[in-house]
């Protein structure tokens, strides 16, 4: 009888914490052509596109369109697992960066959780058999990063899938930039797998220290935005696979900041998902090359960035970000592109 009731209070105190943090986390459901979003990232499953963008627990919305989008009520996430408030000290509700893609008849959804400038973060997985459903389990942490001890910040997922039809995780922001590991086949990082770093603001041999810090005061920016991070202003790649090549997009400098933001994207590429991604010039991406990509124009947006590429089943290449709108005294909106590749080979707006 003691047990039982011991069983029924928990059970009492569980669906009470569930309860509150739904009642925290609840939305309405309406229609708008204009998204507000930050990180957006898409899927497509019949006949219905859907949008992923950091949010409490993850914004989610669908469009049949592309146009017109159907901003839903719930968050992906009613419930925040536990063990993202065990692994990241200040982490609550706002979830950030997700990103999902479909490998062996599973729908993946990576999203990170952290707070602000610093690198005490971890990217977590979820799992879901089909987006209309709606439901999606907890499987746990898939890499995480601990202040003073890694050179790098768990957070910004991506997912790629390379010609052998292994699923590699690319991610990172600041610190020594951006990180790739492979994974298994679970979506998770083997024991003992450690990543590598592919891409950086800057040569590495500006940058000194476990944070990034300057070697040279007068030489980089000041980081504006965290005392922490250091000037290696990189973050939120993505990975496009698309005629023979790997395709490294990535956002350079600072966002968050509405109209006073300078975020933009660069781009490199490589034969091989492990790099080494070389930009339209030739310039290893581990040394601070890039071509530029997208930047504001100043005139429908101050900046832009934090993106995501797809190639359609129309064959139809379309580049998402959200962009500090100039009209909207530097609000984050959805910017969608329709991408044109060169003669040799390189991405264009």
């Amino acid at each position: 009888m003691t047990r039982l009731f011991v069983a029924i209070l928990f059970c009492m105190a569980t669906c009470h914490v569930a309860h509150s943090q739904r009642q925290h986390l609840r939305r309405t459901t309406f229609q708008t052509d204009t998204v507000m979003v930050h990180d957006p990232v898409m899927a497509y499953e019949d006949s219905t596109y859907y949008l992923y963008a950091t949010g409490m627990g993850i914004q989610q919305m669908t469009s049949r369109d592309r146009k017109t989008w159907t901003v839903k009520a719930e968050p992906v996430m009613t419930v925040i697992p536990q063990w993202t408030h065990d692994s990241v000290p200040g982490f609550r509700h706002h979830v950030w960066a997700p990103d999902v893609i479909r490998w062996h008849g599973r729908w993946w959804l990576a999203y990170s959780c952290s707070t602000f400038g610093k690198n005490g973060s971890a990217i977590g997985l979820l799992s879901s058999r089909s987006l209309a459903s709606g439901m999606w389990y907890d499987e746990g942490c898939i890499v995480a990063s601990r202040e003073e001890r890694d050179n790098w910040n768990a957070i910004d997922p991506n997912f790629v899938i390379d010609d052998d039809d292994r699923p590699w995780l690319v991610w990172g922001s600041f610190w020594d930039g951006i990180q790739l590991a492979p994974l298994d086949s679970t979506m998770h990082m083997a024991k003992g797998i450690k990543p590598r770093t592919i891409a950086r603001r800057y040569h590495p041999n500006s940058l000194r220290g476990r944070n990034g810090q300057n070697a040279d005061a007068t030489s980089l920016p000041k980081n504006p935005t965290s005392e922490y991070a250091g000037p290696n202003a990189i973050e939120a790649p993505f990975i496009l696979k698309h005629g023979g090549y790997y395709y490294l997009f990535v956002s350079w400098d600072y966002c968050c900041r509405g109209a006073q933001s300078n975020y933009r994207v660069a781009v490199g590429r490589s034969r091989t998902v492990d790099g080494p991604y070389l930009d339209r010039d030739g310039r290893p991406m581990t040394e601070g090359g890039g071509t530029l990509f997208l930047e504001g124009d100043k005139k429908e947006y101050e900046a832009a960035g934090h993106c995501a590429a797809y190639d359609l089943p129309s064959g139809e290449t379309i580049f998402i970000c959200h962009g500090y709108s100039t009209n909207l005294k530097g609000a984050s909106v959805l910017v969608q592109r329709k991408v044109i590749w060169t003669a040799d080979g390189w991405p264009a707006i």
